[in-house]
């Protein structure tokens, strides 16, 4: 049953991510009651009236937060999430490639069902994950993936050695491995290859590809799949944040109506 008082929420990360998220939250029934950071005692731009700054997981639990959503690297989910859920509350991960490691994601699922809470991988910067997800209940038998990004977007990665970023003239594909490889080896850049492959056929058996394209203005994810449900081909071109050439704006966007829907008396 839904509550008229306001969804308390906490936000992982206080980066181009999360600073975008709480602007959009601003004048909505959402209170932010605390932001998650590596020092609580750096001052932050833009941080709520409403939130505290806590860096300990242990902090969580005295915030009495609904909600938990993380959007700060890979590297916060394990603590974070486990903190989160153990204290009560629904953990909304953006930091998917952190799944690459399958012992972590058994282990905040066994802390989500000892506590009865839930884990929700929102779809970041991708479209057509709902279709995906419920193809897979009749059958899916491939999902290749291609990720098309500028070469700005790939720089401080590990393309930088796998082409040359600075004298491409054509599209070109660098990288093309399982979606488990993708994400250890691309964490930044490639969080979308652990959600397409949690969403459909799983992380060993999703074919993922990383092109740089010197002509793209855009962040493009070009998703097919094929089964017993028929086809899927869903593409969908994302402008960057501007304060973060690497992050798709939709990614912040799905991060945002996951946090609406718990309040939403409509969901879609």
């Amino acid at each position: 049953m839904r509550s008229d008082s306001p969804l308390r929420l906490v936000i992982v990360g206080w980066g181009a991510i999360g600073q975008a998220v709480g602007q959009m939250l601003a004048d909505s029934p959402i209170e932010i009651v605390g932001i998650a950071v590596r020092d609580a005692a750096v001052v932050r731009p833009g941080v709520p009236a409403t939130a505290a700054l806590i860096s300990d997981p242990a902090e969580l639990a005295a915030l009495n937060a609904a909600v938990v959503a993380e959007a700060a690297g890979r590297e916060s989910v394990g603590p974070w999430g486990s903190a989160a859920l153990a204290s009560g509350a629904d953990l909304i991960v953006s930091s998917v490639s952190a799944f690459a490691d399958a012992d972590l994601l058994d282990s905040l699922q066994d802390t989500a069902v000892a506590h009865g809470t839930s884990i929700q991988i929102q779809p970041g910067a991708l479209g057509g994950i709902d279709a995906l997800a419920a193809a897979r209940l009749m059958g899916i038998d491939e999902v290749e993936h291609r990720m098309v990004k500028p070469p700005t977007a790939w720089r401080d990665t590990p393309a930088e050695k796998l082409c040359d970023l600075d004298s491409l003239d054509t599209p070109t594909a660098f990288f093309s491995a399982s979606a488990r490889a993708t994400a250890a080896a691309f964490p930044k850049n490639a969080n979308v290859a652990m959600t397409t492959a949690l969403a459909g056929i799983g992380p060993d058996e999703t074919q993922i590809t990383l092109v740089a394209d010197p002509g793209s203005t855009t962040n493009r994810h070009e998703i097919r799949a094929h089964g017993a449900f028929g086809t899927l081909d869903v593409s969908i071109a994302n402008r960057p944040l501007p304060t973060n050439p690497k992050t798709s704006a939709m990614a912040a966007l799905n991060l945002v109506r996951s946090i609406e829907n718990r309040r939403s008396p409509i969901v879609i």
